[in-house]
């Protein structure tokens, strides 16, 4: 069981840092900007973030903060799902004939109230979890509890910030397997 947990811990931090990394960026607030959002690597991308919450949230040893985790991770899920295939339709039409409106769709869908609650209570509950792992496995775990306390405020960063914050997640998550195959 602990290789299982190791690997999907080693596994979830490459994806987290392939996340930022894949993923396209442009100026969103202009008619040509949701574009990107059309492309493979947008899709690809996101995916990479999905499969690294699904991973972590069933690797967990940790009994607390597996559950926090796993709600967490439940409640982020269904952003994602928007991010991934409901942003890329609208990047597709934007591909196709840049529109002024489709800024204010990517719009509509990103901060939809019930949807943003929902997502940041989800980020929230993914730090919180992150931090009981960082009380159950000592200091060697609190990198995984700062890159997901992180993980909300590296939204409104620039692409490298995002991208460091992509790295840290996978030190965070190397860190957590190397304890849990110490501890085996």
């Amino acid at each position: 069981m602990t290789r299982y947990r190791v690997g999907a811990f080693g596994l979830a931090g490459v994806l987290f840092l392939l996340y930022p990394v894949l993923r396209p960026y442009s100026d969103e607030t202009v008619a040509e900007g949701p574009a990107v959002m059309g492309t493979t690597a947008w899709v690809v991308a996101h995916l990479c973030a999905v499969a690294g919450f699904v991973l972590v949230a069933i690797a967990l040893p940790v009994r607390r903060a597996a559950l926090v985790t796993a709600l967490g991770a439940g409640l982020t899920l269904p952003y994602y799902g928007a991010e991934t295939f409901g942003l890329h339709a609208i990047g597709a039409r934007a591909a196709q004939h840049p529109d002024p409106a489709l800024v204010d769709l990517v719009d509509a869908v990103r901060y939809q109230p019930a949807a943003i609650t929902v997502f940041a209570l989800g980020l929230l509950l993914l730090a919180a979890g992150a931090i009981l792992v960082a009380v159950e496995l000592k200091a060697l775990a609190v990198p995984y509890a700062v890159a997901f306390a992180l993980f909300l405020p590296q939204f409104f960063t620039p692409p490298a910030a995002r991208i460091a914050h992509g790295a840290l997640m996978m030190v965070g998550c190397a860190l957590v397997a190397w304890k849990l195959w110490r501890s085996r």
